[in-house]
């Protein structure tokens, strides 16, 4: 006999005891030797993902701020695009000193005035007319010729862009950061007028667009900005402004453009974590490099983890010794009185018998085998009011916008004189709050349904006119069948106040049939269309989409499933300029 299978043998022979404690205290050992090593991978991959999730979301607080800044942008040019003074100073021709100096003077005025509204956002207005008349708001912003604005690209690019506002960074002087801007220009044009009449163009220097993100950055953890030719135009680390980062553009695209969360990266010898998003308002690319080495640096001490871990092992080994050695006293016993039990019943209870240590087991388990029955009857009980309770509210919620609108439009037609159509109104939306405020297990026939959607229909039309028409399309032998109330309403709402938000006038149609034992309801409108990503997938419910009841389009299908089950519910088809069409699956 070997060696091997004397030891065999012996483990065979062994207690339970022993063989678990060896197994235990062999495992122990494996992982004290490994787990050093593991932690500190473990750690500083964790430490990565950890950095760079914390980042992704300074990332999008730097673009909210962006936009605010590009909004502020966006509003000061329309302003100086629909003043006449100020295209009247860049169009007409010189008449006499006077006149140009009124011209001048109102031209000024009106620059001042969008200029105090841009507030804290220091941007520097200049305009240059066709004419060949110029003005800039702050010299320190822009205090060259005319001509050489007239010269510069960013001019001829916005004459290109036919009065698309752009961004594009300008070093006006290399050996001075505080000549580099961020330029946003853009073609001033009119009605009427072939070409522009004129170009605007607002500086922000690159220090103050800096201060957007500056709060964000450290040491080793650095965000710069890029536009599409892989040019820096800002960034903390000011010596790389104005450089190409060809690799950087590469890395940047790749993620925006596939999705990806991050990659790494070797760049100049450093190893680094890179981030990125695209600004379409700026058209730039916004990247953060964190560099692994500076980041994590004397992030893990390997001598504590490893002491820390030998003395964890040490009492993981004695406190397992002390409860195997307990546990399997009884252990038997215990195996014996429970072989009949079945596991997937909770009526199996066990004889309170043996020792001491096994009757108070087997009454522990018989005491915990009630408690589970009872607790597994409360719980379906609890189950079944909350689902009550849920759809009671679904259907309980009035919006008070709603009512306040309908007041008011009763209100205005009272003071026309238009009392009937008044009094129709009101009988109208009583009607729509008796059936709100009803039980929640009842159910409505078909026909009382169309009652009461024509009766929303007609408010809606008194407030807002019939630019928007409703035909009803029913089989007649429909209209005895019993539907969950306000199923139809929150779609009709949903079109009325957003399927025709470009369109000015459509039709909605309501059709109902039944093919065996289903009842199809469709809502369909001509209105604008929407793309869907999943044309399976419906849209999640939100305040705007609950204008009168307060049950969303996600509400009704979550109902309906409740209801019914799985194969009934909301399917929505759309085609962007065509309209959309809601199809609803209920069981005659």
């Amino acid at each position: 006999m070997g060696l091997t299978e004397k030891w065999l043998t012996k483990l065979k022979d062994q207690s339970l005891f022993s063989k678990i404690f060896a197994v235990m205290v062999i495992s122990i050992i494996l992982v004290t030797v490994l787990i050093t090593g593991v932690t500190v991978q473990m750690s500083q991959k964790l430490f990565v993902q950890t950095f760079s999730i914390t980042n992704s979301k300074i990332i999008d607080q730097i673009k909210s701020a962006l936009e605010n800044s590009h909004y502020a942008t966006v509003n000061s040019a329309i302003e100086v695009g629909q003043s006449g003074v100020i295209r009247s100073f860049m169009t007409e021709k010189d008449i006499n000193s006077l006149a140009n100096f009124k011209r001048y003077y109102s031209m000024r005025d009106q620059m001042d005035r969008i200029q105090s509204g841009i507030g804290g956002t220091n941007i520097g207005l200049s305009i240059l007319g066709v004419n060949g008349r110029s003005y800039t708001s702050d010299v320190t912003y822009w205090s060259g010729s005319s001509e050489e604005l007239k010269n510069n690209p960013i001019t001829k690019a916005a004459q290109e862009r036919n009065g698309q506002l752009f961004y594009s960074f300008m070093d006006a002087s290399p050996f001075n950061s505080q000549s580099r801007y961020l330029v946003a220009a853009k073609a001033l044009t009119a009605p009427g007028l072939s070409k522009p009449y004129g170009t605007l163009y607002m500086f922000t220097r690159e220090s103050d667009f800096r201060k957007n993100y500056a709060s964000f950055t450290s040491q080793g953890n650095d965000v710069m900005f890029l536009d599409k030719s892989g040019q820096i135009v800002s960034s903390n680390r000011t010596e790389q402004i104005g450089s190409m980062s060809p690799d950087l553009l590469e890395s940047a695209q790749q993620i925006a453009e596939v999705g990806l969360s991050s990659q790494e990266l070797s760049i100049g010898g450093r190893e680094v974590i890179v981030l990125a998003d695209y600004l379409p308002s700026y058209n730039l690319y916004i990247v953060n490099l964190i560099d692994k080495k500076q980041t994590i640096g004397t992030l893990l001490d390997k001598k504590a983890i490893f002491l820390i871990v030998a003395a964890i092992a040490a009492v993981a080994v004695l406190v397992i010794y002390f409860l195997t050695k307990r546990l399997t006293q009884s252990l038997r016993t215990l195996v014996k009185k429970m072989s009949n039990v079945t596991k997937k019943s909770f009526h199996n209870y066990m004889s309170v018998t043996g020792t001491y240590e096994t009757r108070q087991l087997s009454t522990a388990y018989n005491y915990m085998l009630k408690e589970l029955n009872d607790y597994v009857g409360q719980l379906v009980e609890t189950q079944k009011e909350q689902r009550k309770a849920e759809l009671a509210a679904l259907q309980q919620q009035i919006n008070p916008h709603f009512l306040y609108n309908t007041l008011a439009s009763v209100n205005i037609l009272v003071q026309r004189g238009s009392k009937e159509q008044a009094t129709e109104t009101i009988h109208a939306l009583i009607s729509l709050l008796q059936n709100t405020i009803s039980n929640v297990n009842e159910t409505i026939t078909v026909e009382e349904e169309l009652i009461n959607l024509k009766h929303y229909v007609y408010i809606n039309q008194v407030r807002n006119g019939n630019r928007i028409k409703v035909d009803y399309f029913v089989s007649p032998d429909c209209m005895s069948a019993k539907v969950p109330k306000l199923v139809l309403q929150p779609f009709i709402e949903n079109a009325f106040f957003h399927a025709f938000n470009i369109k000015t006038s459509g039709y909605i149609y309501v059709t109902i049939m039944k093919d065996r034992d289903t009842l199809h309801c469709e809502v369909v409108d001509t209105g604008d269309g929407m793309d869907l990503d999943n044309k399976d997938s419906i849209p999640a419910s939100s305040v705007s989409r609950q204008l009168f009841s307060g049950i969303g389009i996600r509400n009704v299908h979550d109902r309906l499933t409740l209801l019914y089950g799985e194969p009934y519910g909301v399917s929505i088809s759309s085609t962007p300029g065509q309209g959309t069409k809601v199809s609803i699956k209920i069981p005659c």
